[in-house]
């Protein structure tokens, strides 16, 4: 061994080679790649132990919820190397990030290496030289309460997993899954489309107008105002906001007298103030004062990234990551917006610098934490340093999203040192009585109000804005405002007094409709999880990616909505799980597991309570497996069943969902009429209008085009769930009545399938004709065969649009014209080509690296379905997760598609058999003792 080694091991391995460049010769910094092992598959268990008490969950709940754990399959090869880098260090530091997370990857670290060296756990929030030099001098033990935490969560998980996921399986479809905090993230979507379902739009009328000074030779006459009307005849004028979600007025406003106008009532009052004089009734002015927004916590950050850059949050976690480990901002996974003492002299310093020393208050700004635990890292996220770069300075450094969102970042923690924003808001309200003979309205005084904010000293608003959720989506998921100025700020009314006259103009009557509360976007979702106390900042990411990989949840726009499968799961779980996706109780299993991390709760006790109960036998006592022991009958046709109205219900089927109308009668053993429902047809758009429409688009057998020549069978046009379709009928089937059903049905399975095709995109059903259908259904088209390796290449269409195939390779083509013209030596060129993502013809790669060494073809980034991924057109690779399309480098790219090659085609992975010995992984306490400081 060699004197003075020291090995410090950390999660990533760009966080390892940026720090690798602040420590000297005496340290060897290697990564582990993020976890390096975790609770096993039930089935990938060795089989002597399928039998036994880990057999179920990996997890002996018998036994003090023992975990067994295994080693990635893909990451003993790098465990070894540890243990071998090990061998040669005279010390050991765990360097992973400060979370429970973190905390827990250098727990198996400790579990899989067993040293024989003192071990140093080091910890830091920001990668700069100060920071690593600080926390080499500043090393503490393992935290075991945090590891407690994080196993206890995992647990947790897969007990909660285990245990509902096979209800769905049987109940609403095979292959779902549920989750402590994705099932009620699904839920409150849902919510919000139930309530959209129910809302029933009020209508009401107002009047606006602009305004001026009569007095022409005012100071201000030349300034004009909008106002709206909000009085009549000594009334409130009832606005939006005092509807309830049934069309009807509030109770508060029906007490306070709120007049709800029609158009008739609001045409006679503009008819009535025709060349009216108005007087100023009320002026007030009153100082206006606004504080700048706290520093970015994980949560407020995903929020502001999807509101200012139309960033999701995993793309949001992706690119942070990526500014961290390579030393630009401190540790993304935070819900504490507190900054460090030399972080807010930094940020005091440069806004001095950059805008003057008044924008910048005469005491430091401290920013407290709300959030109900304390797990995350202790410091806000911000620019890396005592010191901090301005976007200017990192420009050449990153770009693209890393940039975008480094200035955020900045911009946002420069801003929160910085001064109020200062003004003056001024009201008026100004009035006349209507004229006319209408007793409705007439001699009655008409108030109309305006306001106006003037900024008179910017403040923290010279660096940023916060933006906002007001009007996040409307229903087809167009986003609203963001980040913009508010609607009155900036608007300055003229000079004037009370009884100054003033004419008005452009008076008009408004008619207008309440809206249905807005669909979640990520960043209300985020923002509603976290005001309820549900997950945490290191799992809103995931849980929003996981809940639209499940097809629970479905983009449309910036807004989420449900499928009408999430819609059947969570009708189940509220049902027959009540307890375990309630608000309140979900979110109590969040502050236990903070008082476990801060060792003020038992593990095992907590455990136990959760899976067993509580031994009482009440109801309110009752644990996980009593639950699901007694759920007795489920009604799998009622779960997955939703009432529109009128006889009308839809269903979740195993295809996907359909209308079906219950009150036309059918002989007995025949369904009612049925109607798939379109996948982008929202819930809340399913009305029973549409579902007769629906309806009779499935009644309807088509449009017969003619006979196909070649067959001599009838070739129909039809709707269909994916779009309109073409068909061949082809003749009734006969079959032997003696047969059984089972014969019966393998007989007809054994029936040939009629042709079918989609229409392209410039067809319609009623202009599509027979010469038209007869070349859809020529598809596939065979092109020709590749003279390298003899195999056909055809022409297709498909969901995603019209591509050639040549065995299981695949290239898209650039029209659905080139389906019938490409020739064979235009696809042999597109195949020399690198192979482009799902619809990606005309889009260019990411960027361009260079011509691979191997294959000598170009190498570009490219975004795909799972991730950006680097290609050469014959082998792919997705990138890593420390890696971005902007870090990458070409020697980088090359590196791994030489990796891929060498791995191979991927093997089905074999349970790696574990020896006995290794069971009890989980009793830690005398491993943990390894992590004692020794000097």
């Amino acid at each position: 061994m060699s004197s003075g080694r020291k090995l410090v091991i950390v999660e990533s391995p760009t966080k390892a080679r940026k720090i690798q460049g602040y420590l000297g010769d005496d340290f060897e910094v290697e990564s582990s790649v993020g976890h390096i092992r975790d609770l096993p598959q039930p089935s990938e268990l060795p089989a002597d132990m399928k039998k036994g008490p880990f057999g179920k969950f990996a997890v002996n709940v018998d036994e003090g919820f023992e975990p067994y754990y295994e080693v990635y399959a893909d990451k003993k090869k790098k465990v070894a190397e540890l243990k071998r880098a090990l061998k040669n260090a005279d010390e050991l530091y765990l360097a992973t990030d400060e979370d429970r997370e973190g905390e827990a990857i250098a727990w198996h670290l400790l579990e899989e290496l067993k040293p024989k060296v003192p071990v140093h756990r080091m910890v830091f929030h920001e990668i700069t030289r100060e920071a690593i030099e600080r926390a080499l001098e500043n090393t503490r033990d393992l935290d075991e309460h945090l590891v407690d935490a994080q196993e206890t969560r995992r647990i947790l998980d897969r007990l909660y997993g285990y245990e509902v996921s096979p209800v769905l399986w049987r109940k609403v479809r095979q292959g779902l899954s549920a989750g402590r905090v994705q099932s009620v993230a699904t839920r409150l979507v849902v919510e919000r489309e139930r309530e959209r379902m129910a809302f029933v739009a009020a209508e009401y009328w107002d009047v606006s107008g602009t305004f001026s000074l009569a007095d022409t030779s005012a100071e201000d006459a030349d300034k004009s105002f909008d106002a709206r009307l909000v009085q009549l005849g000594g009334a409130r004028v009832a606005s939006g906001r005092d509807f309830d979600d049934r069309g009807q007025l509030k109770p508060a406003a029906a007490r306070d007298g709120a007049r709800q106008l029609d158009e008739q009532t609001a045409s006679l009052v503009v008819g009535g103030l025709e060349g009216a004089d108005f007087a100023v009734r009320s002026l007030e002015t009153k100082p206006y004062t606004r504080r700048p927004a706290a520093p970015f916590t994980t949560s407020t950050l995903q929020q502001e990234a999807g509101r200012k850059l139309r960033f999701s949050s995993r793309q949001t976690m992706r690119t942070a990551q990526a500014l961290y480990e390579n030393g630009y901002i401190t540790y993304m996974r935070t819900d504490s917006p507190s900054l460090s003492a030399e972080a807010t002299d930094a940020a005091r310093r440069q806004a001095a610098e950059l805008y003057g020393p008044e924008f910048v208050p005469g005491s430091p700004r401290v920013y407290a934490s709300k959030a109900k635990g304390a797990q995350e890292a202790h410091e806000a996220i911000r620019p890396a340093g005592d010191s901090f770069r301005t976007p200017a300075q990192v420009a050449r450094e990153i770009s693209g999203d890393q940039f975008k969102l480094y200035e955020l970042v900045w911009k946002r923690t420069v801003a929160s040192q910085m001064a109020d924003a200062k003004g003056s808001t001024a009201s008026v309200r100004l009035a006349a009585p209507v004229a006319g003979s209408e007793a409705e309205v007439a001699g009655q005084d008409a108030v109309f109000a305006a306001s106006g904010t003037v900024i008179s000293f910017r403040g923290f608003l010279a660096a940023y804005e916060e933006g906002t959720d007001d009007g996040a989506d409307a229903a087809d998921g167009t986003p609203g405002k963001s980040g913009r100025r508010r609607n009155d700020e900036d608007a300055r009314l003229p000079q004037m007094g009370e009884g100054d006259l003033l004419g008005g103009r452009d008076l008009t009557a408004d008619g207008h409709s309440t809206s249905a509360p807005p669909r979640y976007t990520e960043a209300s979702l985020i923002k509603a999880l976290e005001e309820r106390g549900i997950g945490r900042p290191s799992t809103f990411a995931s849980t929003i990616s996981t809940i639209q990989d499940r097809g629970y949840v479905l983009p449309r726009g910036q807004a989420l909505v449900p499928s009408w499968l999430a819609f059947a799961v969570i009708r189940l779980l509220e049902e027959h799980f009540e307890w375990l996706i309630d608000y309140d109780f979900t979110a109590e299993m969040e502050a236990d597991l903070d008082a476990i991390a801060a060792g003020d709760k038992d593990r095992v006790a907590w455990l136990t309570r959760f899976y067993f109960g509580d031994g009482t036998g009440r109801e309110e006592g009752e644990g996980l497996r009593q639950l699901v022991d007694d759920l007795g009958e489920i009604d799998a046709r009622d779960i997955n069943s939703v009432q529109i109205g009128e006889g009308i219900q839809l269903r979740v089927g195993r295809y996907g969902p359909y209308v079906e109308d219950l009150s036309v009668e059918v002989k007995e053993g025949e369904n009612p009429p049925r109607a798939s429902v379109p996948d982008d047809l929202a819930p809340d758009e399913l009305t029973v209008d549409k579902a007769r429409e629906l309806l009779a688009a499935g009644a309807d057998d088509g449009r017969v085009l003619g006979t196909d020549p070649g067959s001599g069978n009838p070739i129909v046009a039809r709707a269909g769930r994916y779009g309109p379709y073409v068909t061949e009928q082809l003749p009734e089937p006969k079959f032997d009545e003696g047969l059984s059903a089972a014969a019966l049905k393998k007989a007809k399975a054994a029936l040939p399938k009629p042709r079918t095709a989609s229409l392209l995109k410039d067809m319609s059903l009623d202009t599509v004709t027979l010469e038209d259908a007869l070349r859809l259904l020529s598809l596939p088209r065979v092109v020709g065969t590749d003279p390298e390796t003899g195999v056909e290449i055809t022409a297709q269409n498909g969901r995603y649009g019209p591509y050639l195939k040549k065995g299981t390779d695949s290239r898209t083509l650039p029209s659905e014209e080139a389906m019938f013209t490409v020739t064979l030596e235009e696809a042999l060129e597109l195949y020399k080509q690198p192979k482009r993502g799902r619809g990606a013809t005309a889009t260019p790669p990411l960027r361009e690296l260079g011509d691979d060494p191997t294959s000598g073809k170009p190498i570009v980034v490219k975004d795909g379905r799972f991730g950006a991924y680097v290609t050469d057109g014959e082998t792919n690779r997705t990138l890593p997760r420390d890696l971005t399309p902007e870090s990458i480098t070409p020697e980088k790219a090359i590196e791994l598609l030489a990796e891929k090659r060498a791995a191979g085609p991927a093997k089905k992975k074999a349970p790696a058999r574990k020896a006995p010995a290794k069971k009890p992984a989980a009793k830690k306490a005398p491993a943990k003792k390894a992590t004692a400081e020794k000097k």
